[in-house]
C-alpha cells in the first residue's frame, strides 16, 4: 500500500473556493479513475494555512500510474485544472510518495 499525497497552496484568501473545487474533482472526477479512498486536510498548527492536501491510497505505484493516465485522457480533468489555476499559487502543485509500513 502507498498514500500519494497532492500538495498545493492557494492563493491569500482563496482556501475555501479550493477546498470546494477538490472536493468537487474527487466527487467526480477522482472517483471515476478510482481515487475513492482519499483524506482532504488543511493547514493548521506548525503548516502553513494555505497549504491544502489530499492523500490518495493506493495498491501500488502500478494502480497510480494507471490513474494518471486516465487523466491524460479527460478534457473535463483539463477544464478542472483550468478552473483550479487563478485560486492557487503557480508552481506550487507537487506530489510525494509514502509507503505504508502497517
Amino acid at each position: 500500500m502507498i498514500v500519494a499525497r497532492w500538495h498545493v497552496k492557494s492563493r491569500f484568501g482563496m482556501k475555501n473556493q479550493v477546498i470546494e473545487k477538490i472536493k468537487q474533482w474527487w466527487e467526480t472526477i477522482g472517483k471515476e479513475i478510482g481515487q475513492t479512498d482519499h483524506v482532504l486536510m488543511t493547514g493548521s498548527v506548525g503548516a502553513e494555512e494555505a497549504l491544502v492536501t489530499i492523500d490518495v491510497r493506493v495498491r501500488d505505484m502500478a494502480e497510480l500510474q494507471q490513474q494518471w493516465d486516465a487523466l491524460a485522457e479527460r478534457s473535463d480533468h483539463q477544464q478542472y485544472a483550468a478552473e483550479l489555476e487563478p485560486l492557487i499559487v503557480s508552481g506550487s502543485t507537487r506530489w510525494e510518495i509514502f509507503r505504508v509500513i502497517d
